[in-house]
């Protein structure tokens, strides 16, 4: 059974998960360190696995999970990877890629990832959403 961490989560990540999980739009979440958060059911066919049972993995093994390619199939490194360059750069980025979910399969989707900041100088973490193409 996946650990849950017992840190406590800023309101603005805890508004995002509600408003994520009233959405078709297959939506992610991560916090400010980079631990995942929250995606909601219309992710699972994408994640390849129910958020129930991922647990809340480091930025580093959930987003490398996917194993993420361009459409060209070459392997996008850190800086090119939407919710790596939402993280680090702390700037929207948008993407065509292919994912392998937990379910072995692969799947070409369009990602757009985000910064989310609670103040101007408070990041608190991503959001990213996905559409199949």
């Amino acid at each position: 059974m996946p650990v849950q961490s017992t840190r406590s989560k800023h309101l603005a990540l805890i508004l995002a998960r509600e408003f994520a999980s009233n959405l078709a739009t297959p939506t992610l979440i991560a916090d400010e360190h980079g631990a995942l958060v929250y995606y909601n059911e219309a992710s699972e066919e994408i994640v390849g696995l129910p958020f129930s049972e991922s647990g809340e993995p480091p930025l580093a093994e959930w987003t490398d999970a996917f194993a993420p390619r361009g459409i060209d199939f070459q392997p996008l490194s850190d800086d090119e990877r939407p919710t790596r360059i939402a993280f680090n750069q702390r700037r929207p980025a948008h993407q065509r890629v292919r994912l392998t979910g937990a379910d072995g399969i692969e799947r070409e989707v369009a990602v757009t990832a985000f910064p989310l900041f609670a103040h101007a100088d408070e990041f608190v973490g991503i959001v990213a959403f996905f559409w199949r193409e």
